[in-house]
């Protein structure tokens, strides 16, 4: 077969637009969908073509029919067949080159599975520009399947396109792939390419190009293949033999073997057990042939078509081939070829599925608990999980189970459970837990498990057992650290104080430093809580200080040691412990789990809020706009920060595409927060005053998280010049500073006390009531740090000491309030400085810089030199359309209709100095 491509150039250039805006930083997915021989591995082999190209790097895997046996196997498969670099790249990865030839599993320090997925989205990042291929999804493990859904929410801005391929005709009901492509199709990144049957004259001229054809034979290969290129090479290759035309694909590929020799049988028939590959000496040894005979056979099949060498090895030209071929052979014969892989294959995961295929169920047994082991090392729980489940559904029909698998019953099932856990299935790790003896361990990885699930009275009570039944000092300390972990929120949260310290006891003595850790975190949280924030703070830098040996709970404690030291407006040190802890989620390929997304979301508050604007920017560059699912949309709206303070243009864009979010309270919180600022700078109170409300309606009283919007609320109701509604909002603000956990008041940090201040300083404004007292406490309170809060305060001060007649203090805090918002180059904030210093008549607002801003006279600089926006796009790091708006700005401020006359006009005010 000649492999030409025909009838497919609608579906190609979809992939190619993929591809195409991959390379230009847009990366994407892409799902190739369509029945078995519809030509969808052709059309991928054709994208691939195009991409090595354009200089792409190219990884290929390929899926196995062995269920979830083989964990990450087509990302195995890609790394093993990846051009020299690659795999070099790779193996700098340590999670990644343990899936290389020949390198073990490292031990495992918890989230091993994080660590692998972000291991392989920097190895992505490193070679890019990629194209990664995944073929036969319908056969992907659990694990691979997750990797997928992970690679399609994460790649944003990366030069990285995948693509992957599935049979639709296999995907029934309940098959596990059905949910998976149902969630990725909806996300923006995803394109979906079905495949269907080609029409006639598209077979037609596809059969001519294989070669010579009668016009009889020509039509019955047309009509019998139904639109299937598969189907249509396999017909014309039987006619090209002489045979006469079975009924049914089966029959068909059935006729094609039957026409080998019998040695060429034997051993296609062994090749079929092994799967969709197999080594050249494996499949030897297993056939039984002398070499001769055997390489005589396996010349005949290549030749025919039937096989194609790849590697050390074989595959089937298609994966309908293997099926057919395996489905013919009798019970007896495929159970002792089964069994003879078996006595050579030294993978447990492929040991487990030839034992168990040829009914050896001790070695299924042995090779399936051996096999969980495995899948556990390298980051599979759902594998893992299912390998032991494998084990514990044999154990009963094995004799000397314990000894075949070297452990007990009980705590196998006990891995298992905690693999369930792992993978996301607390409810099955619960289910599991509950059947085994109440153990200490078991009651506090079920009360832990419970809690998460949110069954607070069942953890409580897990919790209690494992504490009464500890048995050793470690465990004692691991089970009164979880028991107050669940009390926390509790009516008995006063226990908390009580146990931790017990708990922090035992610890230290018996060296348990991930209950120690556990428990010092639990404490932190309660003192915290009863306005204890110093020894809080105290208490999570000793929870920091050293590490646990579980990532999970060293990346914890890093956390909120970072965030309390910043909601105490202690930047330097908040800034200090936050770059600590991303280094270690960086160091350890947890970029993108979850508390290394939360520790760089709060590196870039801090940022923003010390004033670092341009590195501020350039971390919210990771934060995606293109978002499908709510946790994105939240993550993604924090870049509103920076966009709406520096009036960018990518906010509509990016308000656009979290408006479909704005169901969930949080991403509404966060984005519509920001879109009323937005819609205050654009001149449009009202809008900005709905949502406010949007945002308030869900909240809970006394929730400190109210004396933001509320603060802005009363903006609104300033600019609006009404006053109904304001005294809501105040009472709402006062609520929230008075008031914290049921019964008690909570405390609050610098910026929440901040915002109060500047609520009650936005009310009496409402009422027109400019208060130079209540200003200067709100300056006063931003002052912690705040650097953009303190200049917008300053700007309200400035206007409140003009009314009460010192223009000359007036004009200094005006000048403090410019030179901040000109150094953040926040846009708005200048616009309204300017247009505020031009009606009171400050010195220095119409000379020196013509009213600019100061990214205006950046770009009015670099038109004066004569460069294009294009290029001075290039040159200051903005998109070309920004420059176009800030020139439209500079033409209207300077009062000039062109960039010669602006760059003229320049020269005249001394702008270019």
């Amino acid at each position: 077969m000649n492999g030409l491509l025909v009838g497919r150039s609608a579906e190609l250039a979809k992939l190619v637009r993929v591809l195409g805006s991959a390379a230009e930083g847009m990366a994407g997915v892409a799902l190739v969908g369509g029945d078995a021989g519809i030509g969808k591995s052709r059309l991928v082999t054709e994208l691939v073509s195009q991409a090595r190209e354009q200089g792409f790097n190219v990884l290929v895997g390929q899926c196995a029919e062995l269920g979830d046996a083989l964990p990450y196997l087509p990302l195995a498969d890609a790394l093993r067949g990846a051009e020299p670099a690659v795999r070099e790249a790779a193996a700098a990865h340590p999670m990644l080159g343990q899936l290389l030839p020949g390198r073990e599993s490292a031990p495992s320090t918890g989230l091993t599975q994080q660590r692998l997925f972000g291991s392989l989205l920097g190895l992505l990042a490193d070679v890019q520009p990629v194209l990664f291929v995944i073929e036969d999804l319908h056969w992907a493990d659990r694990s691979t399947r997750d990797l997928l859904v992970f690679l399609s929410r994460m790649v944003q801005n990366e030069r990285v396109c995948v693509a992957g391929t599935y049979r639709t005709d296999d995907i029934h009901r309940r098959h596990p792939l059905r949910s998976v492509l149902a969630e990725l199709k909806r996300l923006p990144t995803v394109t979906n390419v079905d495949l269907g049957p080609l029409g006639s004259g598209e077979i037609s001229d596809y059969v001519t190009t294989m070669g010579e054809v009668g016009a009889h034979d020509l039509r019955l290969i047309v009509s019998r293949a139904d639109g299937n290129p598969f189907y249509a090479e396999e017909l014309f290759a039987a006619m090209a033999e002489g045979d006469s035309l079975p009924d049914g694909l089966a029959s068909l590929l059935m006729s094609r073997v039957e026409v080998l020799s019998e040695a060429g049988q034997r051993v296609l028939r062994a090749a079929a057990v092994a799967g969709r590959r197999v080594e050249d000496d494996l499949l030897r040894e297993v056939s039984g042939l002398p070499l001769a005979e055997f390489e005589e056979a396996v010349r005949e099949i290549v030749s025919r078509g039937l096989l194609k060498i790849k590697g050390n090895g074989y595959t089937f030209r298609h994966a309908l081939l293997q099926e057919a071929v395996y489905t013919d052979l009798l019970p007896g014969e495929r159970t002792r070829l089964h069994g003879a892989f078996a006595r050579l294959l030294t993978s447990p995961a492929e040991l487990a599925h030839h034992h168990l295929a040829g009914h050896d169920l001790a070695g299924a047994l042995a090779a399936s608990a051996e096999a969980g082991r495995e899948a556990e090392r390298l980051g599979a729980p759902a594998e893992a999980h299912s390998h032991y489940d494998q084990a514990l559904s044999l154990w009963e029909r094995v004799p000397d189970a314990a000894e075949l698998t070297g452990e007990s019953r009980s705590e196998l099932a006990f891995r298992s459970a905690v693999m369930a856990a792992d993978s996301g299935d607390n409810h099955r790790a619960i289910i599991q837990l509950r059947a085994l003896p109440p153990t200490s361990e078991v009651s506090e990885r079920l009360a832990y498990y419970l809690y998460e699930t949110d069954d607070q009275p069942n953890a409580i009570a897990a919790a209690e057992r494992a504490v009464e039944s500890a048995d050793d000092q470690a465990a004692l300390a691991r089970a009164l650290a979880t028991y107050a972990r669940t009390l926390l929120w509790s009516p008995r949260h006063r226990e908390v104080e009580g146990l931790t310290t017990r708990a922090l006891e035992i610890a230290r003595a018996a060296g348990a430093r991930d209950a120690e850790v556990g428990a010092l975190v639990t404490l932190a949280t309660y003192v915290e809580l009863q306005g204890d924030v110093a020894r809080a703070r105290e208490l999570l830098e000793a929870a920091s200080a050293e590490s646990t040996g579980d990532l999970a709970m060293d990346l914890r404690a890093r956390f909120q040691n970072a965030r309390i030291h910043y909601e105490q407006g202690l930047m330097d040190q908040a800034a200090e412990a936050t770059d600590d802890g991303i280094r270690m989620a960086f160091d350890t390929g947890l970029k993108w789990s979850t508390y290394g997304t939360d520790l760089r979301f709060l590196r870039f508050l801090i940022h923003y809020v010390a004033g670092e604007w341009d590195q501020a920017e350039a971390v919210a560059a990771g934060f995606g706009a293109r978002v499908g699912t709510v946790p994105e949309a939240i993550l993604s709206s924090f870049a509103l920060f920076i966009e709406v303070g520096r009036g960018l243009p990518a906010v509509e864009s990016r308000l656009s595409r979290l408006r479909p979010f704005w169901s969930d309270d949080l991403a509404a919180y966060m984005s519509r927060g920001l879109a009323a600022e937005h819609a205050l700078w654009n001149g449009d109170p009202a809008a900005a005053l709905e949502h406010v409300h949007a945002v308030l309606a869900p909240m809970e009283q006394g929730h400190s998280g109210i004396l933001r919007p509320a603060a802005i609320g009363l903006w609104a109701l300033a600019e609006l010049g009404t006053t109904e509604g304001a005294d809501e909002l105040r009472a709402l603000a006062r609520l929230a500073v008075d008031s914290g956990p049921p019964g008690e008041r909570g405390y609050l940090g610098p910026e929440g006390l901040a915002w109060a201040a500047r609520a009650e300083a936005e009310w009496h404004r409402v009422h027109g009531r400019l208060s130079v007292e209540l200003w200067r406490e709100v300056v006063s309170a931003f002052d912690f740090g705040f650097v953009y809060e303190a200049a917008r305060a300053r700007w309200r001060l400035a206007e409140a000491l003009l009314a009460a007649g010192d223009r000359e203090a007036a004009q200094a805090e005006w000048d403090l309030a410019r030179e901040v918002a000109g150094k953040l180059r926040a846009a708005p904030l200048e616009a309204a400085l300017l247009e505020f210093g031009r009606r009171a008549r400050f010195g220095g607002v119409c000379a020196g810089d013509g009213g600019l801003t100061g990214r205006e006279v950046e770009v009015l600089r670099l038109v004066a030199e004569g460069l294009t926006n294009r290029e001075i796009a290039e040159r200051l790091f903005i998109a070309q359309k920004t420059v176009s708006v800030h020139v439209s700005n500079i033409l209207g401020k300077l009062e000039v209709s062109t960039r010669t006359q602006a760059a003229a006009a320049a020269r005249r005010q001394g702008l270019l100095t």
